[in-house]
This record gives structure tokens, sequence and C-alpha cells, in this order.
């Protein structure tokens, strides 16, 4: 930041009919600055798309998704199981529920939510992560329940906030998103304290930088079931 600063003061102070000074200036600035850039900012312009934690996210949302679909089948079988006739057959009514299970699953749906953790969650949590370790990077006690609130009270908000309005923009559904974040962010969010409080605290105090989008999309296998589920209503 101070050789940035330093950069900026030190443009004022070039002589204005200094022709070629300046044009010697600039060109030493547009060969430097990419790396001073990078070096102020962490790595900015250096930046690629962390593909590894992007498809683990992606994979476990799927994975997640598909646990909540079979589930919601699953219980809809039963009750229909449960209506039919005491006489029928046991085999029959067992092919009835392994055919409920197999057949009518929503594949959009699926896609939506293997999209969402791909294209955002993976991406963003990461980055997340990054920034933590760089603000915070000896491993204290302090720090570890720092990065824990702060994992809850930021991260965790915004995961709901976008994934409900990935959701609702696939369905066509916008409009119907204010109500949605009234009736479902809330009790979601809460819930989500009550899990991600002690994963949270596991993943930075004994998980590397490298694992942690892995290990959090772990713990993701649960709560995009969850998530899966309440959005689904």
């Amino acid at each position: 930041m101070k050789d940035l600063i330093g950069g900026i003061g030190g443009f004022w102070k070039w002589p204005p009919f200094d022709s070629q000074r300046r044009r010697r200036n600039r060109r030493k600035d547009r060969r430097s600055k990419p790396s001073d850039w990078s070096d102020s900012t962490g790595g900015v312009t250096d930046y690629q798309f962390p593909l590894k934690q992007a498809l683990t996210a992606g994979a476990l949302a799927l994975a997640g998704d598909t646990i909540a679909q079979l589930r919601q089948r699953w219980v809809k079988a039963q009750a229909l199981e449960d209506q039919s006739p005491p006489f029928r057959h046991h085999d029959e009514s067992s092919r009835d529920v392994t055919g409920t299970l197999l057949s009518d699953h929503d594949f959009l749906r699926a896609l939506r939510m293997a999209s969402y953790g791909f294209l955002l969650y993976g991406p963003g949590s990461y980055a997340w992560y990054q920034y933590l370790d760089r603000c915070m990077p000896n491993q204290t006690v302090e720090n570890l329940l720092l990065k824990v609130l702060l994992n809850q009270i930021v991260l965790g908000p915004m995961v709901i906030a976008v994934v409900f309005a990935w959701n609702n923009m696939w369905q066509g559904k916008l409009l119907e998103l204010p109500n949605k974040y009234k009736n479902d962010a809330l009790p979601t969010l809460f819930t989500g304290f009550r899990f991600w409080i002690p994963v949270s605290a596991l993943n930075f105090g004994v998980v590397p930088l490298q694992a942690r989008v892995a290990f959090m999309s772990m713990g993701s296998i649960f709560w995009n079931f969850y998530l899966s589920s309440t959005m689904s209503k």
C-alpha cells in the first residue's frame, strides 16, 4: 500500500513540461503495475478460477440435492403405500416404491444446485477463506474464534441470500424472493448456526487452506440437503 501511495504521490511531482521524462515514467509504470498491483491486492491480476474447489463444491451440492429428492420421493412412496389396500401383495408394493424412487427425478433442480456450488459457493468460499487467512495468519485461539464468528455473521447470511436468489432466478420467481427471505431465511440461518459453528471451528482449527472448501463442502452434503428441501417447499 505504501508503494502504491508513493507512486500516486510521485505522479503529482512530475515536471509538467518534461515530456520525455513523463513518457519514460509511463513506460516504467506500465511494466511495473501488474506486479505492484498484484502485491498490493494479494494477486488480483493473477487470479485463477479455483477449478478444484469449484468442482468439489458443485459435486457435493449435487449429492445433497440428490439425497433430498430421494428422501422426498421415499416419503411420498411410503404415504402411498400406507394408503394402499391391505390385501395388496407385498412384492407389488415394493416394486412401486422402487419405481417411485428411481423415477421423476428433477434434473433441472439438481442442475440449479450443482451450478450454484460450482459457480458461486466453491470460488466464493475459497476467496473468503484466503481473505481470513491473510487478515489473521496466526493460529491463535482469538483468531480462531474471530474466524468462526465472521464465518457465521458474514458468510452464512451471504450464502443463504445468494442460494435463495439463484434458485428463484432459475425458476423465474424473482418477484417472490422477498417473501422467500421473510418466511425461510431466518429459520435457515439459525439452523445453520447450530450446524456450522462446530464445523467451522474444526475447519479453521485443523484443516489447511487448500482443503477447506472440500471439508466444508462435505459438511454441505447435509446442508445442501436441508437447503434443497427448504427451497422446494
